[in-house]
């Protein structure tokens, strides 16, 4: 049997999934219906995200002017896709989510497939942990022609600083739901990445990114063709070149940072 709330947020989804207006004021519709049909599952997002928050969680991703660390992961049909291959083409957008359960998740992976063809010639790639078998479902019914990439294990995601461990708690709570975290990633932990959008220049220079620990948040597909506006779509390899060398020369940081694996401690 369906879960009261699950079977809510479902008819909710259904509801805003399509309409023309901003993304965020559909992912406001899941969240006012989450604290709508269960205030404990709201406070205790609220205080998971909170403390997601304390830690910094994604802080220490990569940050604008960044190259990319590259990733060979396999798609929904078991092909491998290279990150290097992708922007010897075009430049890429690469969306983090947390999985086919997600309602916020589906929800941006619909509006990541309304810009799928304004996007062009720049291509879009998604990643989570989940096996195949769920990067298809959700692949399907956001309608996107572009790729959905399976991070099993979550290497590529923690080597990056965008890994978080899921608390007792918050898990108990996901999993009465009847979400079933660590069966859709093929293991038994409970790893999730902090959802996040990078704008990659065909040199594999970040030029906007998004990284939220509220999951309840996501980059504006509308922000993602305009930071696609201010790149000019396609760089010529001079561009792209000169772009890298000045980023790099910029940047202040140490970028060899050691990976996080964020964790938010509950406090009893």
């Amino acid at each position: 049997m369906t879960h009261p709330l699950v079977a809510a947020l479902e008819e909710t989804f259904q509801q805003v999934r399509d309409m023309d207006i901003p993304l965020a004021a559909r992912l406001k519709a899941i969240a006012d219906k989450v604290r709508e049909q269960s205030p404990v599952f709201a406070d205790a997002v609220d205080d998971f995200v909170g403390r997601l928050e304390a830690a910094q969680a994604g802080r220490s991703a990569p940050q604008v002017g960044d190259r990319m660390p590259p990733f060979t992961l396999p798609d929904q049909d078991g092909r491998l896709v290279n990150m290097d291959e992708l922007l010897a083409e075009a430049p890429l957008i690469v969306a983090f989510y947390r999985g086919h359960w997600c309602p916020y998740c589906r929800l941006n992976m619909v509006g990541m497939a309304e810009i799928q063809d304004k996007v062009a010639p720049a291509k879009i790639v998604a990643i989570t942990q989940e096996t195949r078998q769920y990067t298809r479902t959700l692949r399907a019914e956001a309608g996107a022609d572009f790729p959905f990439l399976s991070d099993i294990g979550g290497g590529y995601t923690l080597s990056i600083n965008l890994a978080i461990l899921v608390d007792e708690f918050m898990a108990s709570l996901i999993e009465s739901a009847g979400w079933d975290v660590p069966h859709y990633q093929g293991g038994t932990g409970w790893l999730l990445p902090v959802p996040a959008v990078f704008v990659i220049d065909m040199g594999g220079t970040i030029v906007a990114r998004h990284v939220d620990p509220d999951y309840r948040r996501r980059m504006e597909p509308s922000d993602v063709l305009k930071s696609l506006d201010l790149l000019g779509r396609v760089e010529s390899p001079d561009q792209s070149a000169a772009r890298t060398k000045l980023s790099s020369a910029l940047a202040s940081r140490d970028r060899a940072r050691p990976a996080t694996l964020y964790t938010a401690t509950v406090r009893r």
